[in-house]
């Protein structure tokens, strides 16, 4: 695990400690042969920078990066190479998400929070027809959004999380997936942290006789409301704080992260856009949390 002797928690105290994270016990050695311009550490450092100074457009994001963060980052590549840098670095910001949640003392806690949210990619029937995101395996469709009583066209994001907005497992998938499905593949992915004897809090979708009867299998104890018809549940006075914070969480990645307005015009482009949010999340609650700050999931100390 590493050692955070700072307790500042500005963003360029956060992206310092990153870096050294990264380098140290992520990355791994580099490669022989000439060194890149740009390291893989400092690629996700300035993947993480953007989305947490609010450029969703990456063109802006590079003439802003250039003129402001010389400092920090020597080399700075044009907006082609920096977007395919960033596409070919997916399973590499999944492992590195998995490796600030295990090294986060606030991911060891047994209660987990499980949910889905609409990740909207157009709001045109014409967009609809014509995107390149439509007419693929787990590609983007209609949907509904209980939460907001709205309709949507795009993908869905599935997320398992402490209460302190943790990311600890996550899928995205098509706006009509099965949630039970995608949580027992998020639940059996081996690289999951703390794994057994977890309870969950989930909305009253996730039931099913087989669905339910999976879950002590795998450690888990499912709390969750009942459902029209059915008796009443354990754990009842739990739900309905412990539903705001999984809301809560989701708004943070919508209101503060802009997963709404991603700009992913291909499944692989919205894929990397939605794993960049999700990763400068864990960054920021992991650095909270090694400094010791009272909010967790905060982001206000790193947004300017």
């Amino acid at each position: 695990m590493s050692t955070i002797i700072v307790v500042d928690n500005d963003l360029d105290t956060l992206l310092t400690a990153l870096y050294v994270f990264l380098d140290d016990h992520v990355i791994g050695p580099r490669r022989v042969g000439r060194p890149p311009w740009l390291t893989d550490a400092e690629l996700l450092c300035l993947a993480i920078a953007q989305v947490l100074l609010n450029f969703p457009n990456e063109r802006q994001w590079v003439r802003y990066a250039r003129k402001n963060l010389r400092a920090l980052f020597p080399y700075i590549p044009d907006q082609s190479g920096y977007n395919k840098r960033l596409r070919a670095a997916g399973p590499m910001i999944s492992k590195v998400i998995r490796a600030l949640a295990r090294t986060t003392p606030t991911s060891a806690p047994i209660l987990r929070l499980v949910d889905s949210t609409p990740v909207p990619c157009g709001a045109s029937r014409e967009t609809a027809q014509r995107s390149d995101l439509a007419g693929q395996d787990a590609g983007a469709g209609y949907g509904y959004c209980a939460s907001h009583s709205r309709y949507f066209w795009g993908l869905r994001l599935h997320l398992l999380c402490t209460v302190h907005g943790l990311p600890i497992g996550f899928a995205l998938t098509g706006a009509k997936a099965d949630e039970r499905a995608t949580l027992l593949h998020i639940l059996t992915d081996p690289t999951l942290p703390a794994r057994g004897n977890q309870t969950l809090i989930a909305d009253k979708n996730y039931n099913g006789r087989e669905f339910e009867a999976a879950l002590p299998e795998l450690g888990i104890t499912l709390l969750r409301p009942a459902r029209k018809g059915e008796r009443d549940r354990p754990g009842a006075r739990f739900f309905k704080p412990l539903r705001q914070i999984i809301e809560s969480i989701n708004d943070t990645l919508k209101g503060q992260l802009n997963l709404e307005q991603h700009g992913g015009r291909t499944i692989a482009g919205v894929l990397i856009r939605v794993w960049q949010r999700l990763l400068a999340l864990t960054a920021a609650v992991w650095h909270n949390d090694h400094t010791h700050q009272p909010v967790k999931r905060s982001l206000i100390a790193y947004d300017h």
